[in-house]
């Protein structure tokens, strides 16, 4: 059997699906998901939470619907701490530190890509050359963050 490479979707993923204000995003993350079957894709409670807080009842149905498509990630014991590392040597700000669990639930399940449209916290070098430090000082595998559109 063919191993699939695992992939995390952040929040911003799955409600990009809904934003119109990006249509290329949009099309960009329905190609994607039209082949979501070619990965391991997985979301996390984190997620599914960022998504219940979605204002608009209608939405926050369609971006569940689409959540629950997905298994959820298991936190592991030393997700939090390893988040707080995330914030402490600048991965993310303090005041986004919802973005480091994302990157912090990712790597302690194993994850190899997570995806994300968050171009201020996590797609971008700074974020992934702190990750790449911080995951190798602790003796954890690598996880490389980017765009749905980078994957396919």
């Amino acid at each position: 059997m063919e191993h699939k490479v695992k992939v995390y979707l952040d929040t911003s993923v799955i409600s990009a699906l809904f934003d119109d204000r990006n249509p290329e995003r949009k099309q960009l993350t329905e190609e994607f998901l039209r082949q979501a079957d070619r990965f391991d894709v997985c979301v996390s409670e984190l997620t599914r939470a960022e998504v219940g807080r979605t204002p608009d009842a209608g939405l926050r149905r369609q971006m569940q619907s689409v959540a629950a498509r997905f298994p959820v990630l298991p936190a592991a014991a030393d997700t939090d701490r390893l988040a707080r590392e995330y914030v402490r040597n600048g991965a993310v700000p303090q005041d986004y530190a919802e973005d480091a669990y994302h990157i912090a639930l990712a790597v302690t399940a194993g994850v190899d890509f997570l995806l994300s449209w968050n171009f201020k916290h996590l797609v971008r070098r700074k974020t992934r050359d702190v990750v790449r430090m911080v995951n190798t000082l602790n003796g954890l595998g690598p996880l490389e963050i980017m765009t749905p559109a980078e994957l396919l």
